[in-house]
């Protein structure tokens, strides 16, 4: 260690406030975290690129410090899904202060995983307050049945109005609309569901209706139209 001149003149004087870290709270207990092993819990993290031409959501599921789960999920940018396939593969096994520390190809994961960092060393996590927080694959549990994100994908415009593309449930197939031209319900498809149906032996067709499902007053329409052709 060097010293300045100034401070190797200087007189020592005692230290008397060292009480250490405040405790914050993980996966059901009060820690008091003073190495990167003391981190636990599950939370998400946002981010984006600098030009914001995309998102990602990162969750991660941490237990002593080591990352043991990674769910990398991402919008708008078709560059950021093969970072995000590179993500996956290199965010498991790291400690948390390695993860933030490392190049996750994306500037939109990085940010991400500098957000969730930030939650986790401060004891904000998903399971701050979980007695042994969740176990792993707990994120996959967000997805849902057929494991896809939940998107939402909308268009408007003043001369045509809006179009339902894509709602949580799924893939959109079909606005209902009333008298007035007013939006009443929807029709969808839940893409995840009708693969799964078809990995299984199911006729697509078959597959496909048995996917559908509908949303508000879609029996009463006046009239139905198809978002992306009509």
């Amino acid at each position: 260690m060097i010293y300045s001149t100034e401070v190797s003149n200087m007189c020592r004087v005692a230290k008397g406030a060292n009480h250490g870290p405040a405790p914050i709270p993980e996966e059901g207990q009060w820690i008091k975290a003073k190495e990167v092993s003391d981190i636990s819990g599950l939370t998400h993290g946002v981010g984006w690129c600098a030009p914001q031409q995309g998102a990602c959501k990162l969750t991660l599921n941490i237990k002593d410090g080591i990352v043991e789960e990674a769910l990398v999920e991402t919008l708008g940018c078709s560059g950021m899904t093969h970072s995000a396939a590179m993500a996956s593969e290199i965010l498991p096994g790291k400690t948390i202060l390695e993860a933030l520390n490392t190049d996750l190809v994306c500037d939109a994961i990085n940010v991400a995983m500098r957000e969730l960092f930030l939650q986790m060393v401060y004891g904000r996590s998903q399971t701050a307050f979980s007695e042994g927080g969740l176990p792993i694959g707990a994120s996959l549990e967000d997805l849902g049945k057929g494991l896809r994100s939940q998107v939402g994908t909308m268009f408007g415009s003043k001369a045509k109005g809006c179009r339902y593309l894509e709602m949580a449930e799924g893939y959109v197939t079909k606005m209902a609309l009333d008298k007035d031209d007013l939006v009443i319900g929807y029709e969808f498809m839940h893409l995840g569901k009708m693969m799964d149906a078809i990995q299984k032996g199911v006729d697509p067709k078959e597959a496909l209706e048995k996917a559908k499902g509908k949303y508000g007053r879609f029996d009463e329409a006046v009239k139905y139209i198809n978002p992306r052709y009509e």
